[in-house]
């Protein structure tokens, strides 16, 4: 966000406690290595396409800037982080005020408007209009239960292998630092046991890079081929731990030694359960007679605790706090659409903090994701209060197919935030407006929010989207190849929806389950690629056409110049195509050129092509195609 405010030239100051940026990664994660993917060699040499590869680098107008500097290897070590941080600072000249360290923040209420106080632990007080929270998680996430005093925080437990030697582990949590702490003493401890809510949940299974990644989870392998190690279900809240001394003799020890080991149970089945007291319970109140095979029954001698990170609510006072959300467990502030903080104007949440909006359903929480959501957020500021539209191309409508194909090939950010950010196109007749990276939950506050109306032609909104059904990721039927069949593609995969008029937030919440965006006249799946590229003539670029041409009313279809002779001598109405080209004196290509995969083409000035035309639907469009909302081809699933 600061170099996005600092190339619009806006007065900001960036304050941060540290005496770097980026100081939650000088600790975290505990063993060091990153899991964010730093793909270096992708075969292409587009810097767009690539970002969808490279995790960890920030957005700027210098394309040299990339993480890719400071590391080469697939998942980076975490110090490289902050030391890329400092270097993108440095070289855009970045304003950052170090060493403050904000302790409460309120806001004011006066004639001219809402404003925000920041107090620091100077009692220095700082004031400004809009504020942008981008503290991220840092609070270690506990949960209170009988005996959590015995247990040890992942933000403070050794990191050395050889502390952990012949022990037995109970580990709270199935999350990527769970296994990661858990993979780290798989060789050293006896045995690793593992405890949580819910089952593990693997990120190529749901999509949401915050669950569970291949890299950490070797423990998986020990488990299911029983050696020792396991996973577990309870809530934590009926745990009971509790600890006893235990005398054991060593060989060639005289002394008897005593060591601490903790046993757990669970709290329905304590003995004694009026008079209980937590970690001084004992072994026998602990015991459960009845389940003899109980899973945890033997003790260990540590419990660690990996529950990840909460925000920091405790710095803001009731006048400037935003509410909790209703997911992650509350740990995360509630925001709108437009991440503006809920009941707090002027206030937005970014980074990390944001990722209520899109939780454990798009990557909003991590750099690859909330690096694009960041430049929105500074879009609409641009509009909101200083009347700078939304950034937008405009194209003659026999160019959109082309430009629709260019982006669902490289654009990085709704590859990145699918469901979550969409390309808008506003129909105009003869041209189009393409707007990129549009918020899609607050479509409905569309014009409000860019500055852009919505004409009586309607609007397509372009969308990147995985498939719905639970499948067998790795069975022989996972992916879908026939194109008739592109709405079961379970896969990232383009989806465009059209609709004849702005939906209402009436529309968003009764949207269907799981869906993105409301139910729309007309929608267009365009089929699952393996290789992501969406370029196939048959498969992906005619049914394309035909939908497009449904939507617009008007063959989108390219013509030679004799075709386009042939045509002006014996049609009334010529090809769109020849109207702009050929019939406007305009030329087109060569055969050859018309071969060439067709994302590769760019837009056509439309001032050349469009002087004089009205920016309402030009009269000479054909009407021989079939209404919005008919099915015009068998690519098309109108009924689901």
């Amino acid at each position: 966000m600061g170099f996005f405010l600092s190339k619009a030239r806006r007065d900001y100051i960036i304050l941060e406690r540290n005496s770097g940026p980026g100081s939650f990664f000088n600790k975290y994660p505990r063993h060091r290595k990153l899991i964010s993917i730093n793909k270096i060699h992708t075969g292409r040499c587009n810097r767009e396409f690539n970002l969808r590869h490279d995790w960890n680098s920030l957005l700027s107008d210098k394309p040299d800037l990339l993480f890719r500097r400071l590391s080469s290897e697939f998942y980076p070590p975490a110090d490289a982080f902050p030391l890329y941080l400092s270097m993108f600072v440095r070289e855009l000249g970045l304003k950052v005020q170090y060493g403050v360290d904000i302790g409460r923040i309120r806001s004011v209420q006066s004639a001219t408007g809402r404003s925000y106080v920041l107090t620091d632990q100077h009692a220095a007080d700082y004031t400004c209009s809009i504020l942008l929270v981008a503290t991220g998680l840092w609070v270690p996430q506990e949960v209170e239960f009988a005996g959590s005093d015995l247990v040890e925080g992942y933000e403070s437990i050794s990191t050395n292998p050889d502390d952990y030697k012949g022990q037995a582990v109970l580990i709270l949590g199935k999350g990527n630092s769970a296994f990661e702490t858990a993979q780290s003493i798989l060789g050293r401890a006896s045995r690793v046991h593992m405890l949580s809510s819910s089952p593990v949940r693997l990120a190529w299974q749901t999509h949401y890079v915050g669950d569970l990644r291949a890299v950490n989870n070797e423990l998986l392998d020990t488990y299911q081929l029983k050696s020792l190690d396991g996973l577990v279900e309870a809530h934590l809240e009926d745990v009971v731990i509790s600890k006893q001394e235990k005398s054991s003799r060593r060989s060639g020890v005289k002394d008897a030694e005593m060591r601490a080991k903790l046993y757990l149970g669970l709290r329905k089945y304590m003995q004694n359960s009026d008079e209980r007291n937590g970690s001084n319970a004992s072994q026998e109140e602990l015991q459960v007679d009845h389940i003899d095979n109980f899973p945890l029954r033997k003790p260990y001698d540590r419990v660690i605790r990996c529950l990840g990170f909460r925000f920091n609510f405790s710095i803001f006072d009731s006048s400037a706090c935003p509410p909790h959300s209703k997911n992650a467990k509350g740990r995360l502030p509630g925001v709108t659409a437009w991440y503006e903080g809920k009941n707090t104007p002027g206030l937005f949440l970014l980074g990390t903090a944001s990722h209520s909006r899109d939780y454990r359903a798009s990557a909003g929480g991590f750099v690859h994701g909330f690096r694009y959501t960041a430049r929105a957020v500074h879009r609409l500021l641009e509009y909101r209060y200083h009347g700078n539209t939304w950034p937008s191309t405009r194209l003659v409508t026999t160019q959109l197919m082309s430009w629709i194909l260019k982006r669902v090939g490289e654009a990085s950010g709704p590859y990145q935030m699918f469901e979550m950010l969409g390309d808008v196109i506003l129909l105009q007749g003869s041209h189009c407006e393409y707007i990129e990276e549009f918020l899609l939950q607050s479509l409905p506050q569309f014009s409000s929010l860019s500055g852009h109306e919505v004409s009586s032609q309607g609007l397509i909104v372009v969308v990147m989207q995985y498939g719905k059904k639970k499948i067998d990721y790795l069975g022989r039927s996972r992916a879908e190849t026939d194109w008739t069949r592109a709405w079961k593609s379970n896969f990232l995969h383009p989806v465009l929806y059209y609709y004849d008029s702005l939906p209402t937030e009436q529309d968003m919440k009764m949207r269907p389950r799981g869906w993105p965006l409301p139910r729309p006249k007309a929608i267009h799946h365009m089929v699952e690629d393996f290789l992501t590229e969406w370029d196939g003539p048959l498969s992906h670029i005619q049914p394309l056409r035909r939908f497009l041409e449904h939507c617009v009313q008007t063959d989108l279809r390219a013509f030679s110049a004799e075709t386009c002779f042939h045509s002006a001598l014996t049609h009334h109405k010529p090809p769109l195509f020849c109207q702009q080209g050929y019939l406007n004196q305009q030329g087109v290509q060569h055969y050859s050129q018309l071969r060439r995969r067709v994302y590769k083409a760019g837009p056509v000035p439309v001032e050349q092509v469009t002087a004089g035309m009205s920016t309402a639907a030009n009269p000479a469009f054909p009407n021989y195609l079939a209404p919005p909302g008919a099915s015009v081809s068998s690519g098309l699933k109108l009924d689901l």
